[in-house]
């Protein structure tokens, strides 16, 4: 049991300090908007930022964004929750691993929403500036997501025939993402991957 928790904390930790790390050099040498090609056209940097929820979705203005804020919290309390609760009863080592990358992802974005917004300035046409004595571009809860992987892996058109998107261009993948975003869908693929052997005991 000691072994498992001690992993756990170490995964969470590895992957909240890689997350942020990236997340800080992004927001403080790179200007939003600005990108750099990393292999050819299909893996490319570029600084976005997540205003509400996922893929750029808004959520009722400042109260919703507020709102989601406390509620991805109150979610990374219960994911804390389960986890002791999965070490506690000897659950399978890569289930717990598992609920620790979705637990350390969401931890990653949450630390955005809470405190960017305080410690750093606008991106918009300079790079930002760690805790400026101007104060930061919003306050606290405020914070947007700072995301920066983008893999236009696949360009083309929909045909003519296609419903709703007619001749409108289509990339594939289109979002631009994180490490916490990464962190929350490998542990989700392979909880969903491996569900038959981690919960055949109830």
């Amino acid at each position: 049991m000691k072994s498992i928790t001690r992993n756990s904390i170490l995964l969470i930790f590895i992957v909240l300090l890689i997350d942020q790390t990236l997340k800080i050099w992004i927001k403080t040498n790179m200007t939003l908007g600005q990108e750099f090609r990393v292999l050819g056209d299909w893996f490319i940097i570029h600084f976005t930022e997540n205003n509400g929820m996922a893929f750029g979705l808004e959520f009722w203005g400042t109260s919703g964004k507020i709102f989601l804020t406390l509620f991805r919290i109150v979610a990374v309390i219960g994911i804390g929750w389960y986890l002791k609760h999965l070490i506690k009863e000897k659950a399978p080592n890569m289930l717990v691993l598992s609920i620790a990358l979705i637990m350390a992802g969401a931890m990653g974005n949450i630390i955005d929403s809470v405190f960017y917004g305080v410690i750093f300035d606008e991106s918009f046409y300079q790079t930002a500036t760690f805790l400026p004595l101007d104060g930061g571009y919003s306050t606290w809860l405020q914070g947007r997501v700072v995301d920066m992987f983008y893999f236009p892996v696949v360009k083309g058109q929909y045909p003519d025939w296609f419903p709703f998107f007619a001749k409108q261009t289509f990339v594939f993948f289109r979002p631009v993402f994180n490490i916490a975003d990464s962190a929350i869908t490998i542990g989700v693929a392979y909880i969903l991957i491996f569900e038959r052997s981690f919960f055949k005991h109830n």
